[in-house]
């Protein structure tokens, strides 16, 4: 499928009023298409969230079960619709082709693709990537789970552009190509929520699936799931580690300094101390999108430039300011128990946790031990105010459960103590209060500048 031509007259049903079904409509709508949009969220719901359908739809449908599939030519679906929704597997009993966002742009878009998973890292990952394809000169765009949509930018991509992606595990769900690069940062549990624990780590592995002999897989050799997929790599394979010197292509921490091998040929890119990122996570990271960029054959001097200068993206371990003498930090994208634990081992300061959200059926004892050792109280709020509350018990003495992230952020005013660090890092998803963790982070930071003398970071 190298067009979509052969749709034009086709009825189209589109799951989702997103970003993503809002940009699969618009697409099918331009190649003249019947479109028809389904969302269960209601006309309110939709208007709060700005989500409007694109010019040309013919009828939207929302505020009840998604449409029965039946009469329609072709299914595109947003990530947010799960393979297993039973809407989605009628389309297919009925034989009807089901296509998402990432799979479309992977079949038609013609520059260099290079794909970054993995349950944690991949948005740092990816931006730092993208950021050393600037510093290198290259013509690119980054996309995919961060980002804008990306259909609408087919015709601006040419083949000489590099496209640096983050997907994540709901957008390989519909997936039947590679990038030529495929990253894979780490599978942790992660999702419980929504998958089983093979379901999640398949997934991750269908990154791979579809490579050819000339691709490039880059697997963190630290991460026990990630070393298990070496059997399912068909091209070349490069490795990642803060621990061991990879046997192959690669990067690794080396006596503190980040190194890469591409044949036979080693070269030292950045120290660690030169790294501005915090957390051994981010070493990690930074290492990854040191093994990407060696794989895509970019300068080392570029390389070295951006990792040296980089600071971050939004709502990650993103450091705000000064308030009643304590540093303020949003970790709003700790989504999982284990992203709040790479949080909390960025700081040596006592740390007053704000931990909440809605729970993902995952692991919470390691969290719970870490918590013991590196908070000096826990605010828990929202949906899973309760559960993070009860498992804090006999390891965090200072604990107040409150009901909002409004009431979390007043309560930590009341107990911080001057050196302390105030870290919303919730490790859990947002959508008990908000529809994306972007959000919750944008109010925290509404919340904390809002506190009397807050003076924000700057950046030297």
């Amino acid at each position: 499928m190298n067009d979509l031509s052969h749709f034009a007259g086709k009825r189209v049903l589109v799951y989702s009023l997103g970003i993503e079904g809002r940009d699969l409509a618009a697409l099918f709508v331009r190649v003249g298409a019947h479109v028809v949009m389904s969302d269960t969220r209601t006309e309110a719901q939709l208007g709060e969230a700005k989500a409007a359908a694109p010019a040309g739809v013919e009828l939207v449908v929302c505020g009840q079960p998604l449409l029965d599939p039946a009469g329609f030519d072709l299914l595109a679906v947003s990530q947010s619709v799960l393979r297993h929704d039973p809407a989605v597997v009628r389309a297919r009993e009925l034989g009807i082709e089901v296509t998402s966002q990432m799979r479309l742009f992977l079949r038609l878009c013609r520059g260099r693709m290079i794909g970054i998973t993995g349950a944690s890292g991949k948005s740092t990952t990816t931006a730092l990537t993208g950021a050393m394809a600037a510093a290198a000169g290259i013509q690119h765009i980054v996309g995919g789970n961060i980002g804008q949509a990306l259909l609408g930018r087919l015709d601006e991509i040419s083949e000489a552009a590099t496209v640096v992606l983050e997907i994540s595990h709901t957008q390989l769900q519909y997936t039947d190509r590679s990038p030529a690069i495929a990253a894979i940062t780490n599978v942790t549990p992660n999702h419980l929520d929504q998958f089983s624990w093979d379901a999640y780590v398949g997934l991750k592995r269908h990154i791979l699936e579809y490579q050819r002999p000339g691709d490039t897989a880059i697997l963190n050799a630290d991460d026990h799931t990630s070393r298990a997929l070496v059997a399912d790599v068909r091209g070349q394979l490069a490795r990642t580690s803060l621990l061991t010197q990879p046997d192959g292509d690669g990067a690794w921490l080396d006596r503190g300094v980040i190194t890469c091998r591409r044949g036979k040929q080693k070269r030292e890119i950045i120290d660690r101390g030169a790294i501005r990122l915090r957390g051994d996570h981010n070493v990690a990271n930074v290492t990854m999108a040191c093994a990407i960029a060696n794989a895509a054959g970019w300068p080392d001097a570029a390389i070295r430039s951006a990792a040296a200068t980089f600071t971050g993206v939004p709502h990650r371990l993103e450091v705000m300011g000064q308030a009643l003498a304590a540093t303020w930090v949003n970790d709003s994208i700790a989504t999982s128990p284990e992203r709040t634990m790479a949080g909390l081992n960025a700081f040596t300061e006592p740390v007053v946790l704000l931990l909440g959200g809605r729970d993902k059926n995952l692991p919470i004892d390691g969290l719970r031990e870490l918590a013991g050792q590196r908070c000096r109280a826990v605010v828990t709020f929202g949906e899973a105010g309760d559960l993070f509350f009860q498992a804090m018990a006999g390891s965090v003495h200072d604990r107040l459960r409150v009901a909002t992230l409004e009431e979390a952020v007043a309560a930590a005013t009341e107990i911080v103590r001057p050196g302390d660090v105030v870290l919303l890092s919730p490790g859990g998803t947002s959508f008990d209060a908000y529809p994306n963790f972007e959000s919750r982070g944008e109010r925290f930071r509404q919340l904390v500048r809002a506190i009397p003398g807050f003076v924000a970071e700057v950046s030297p």
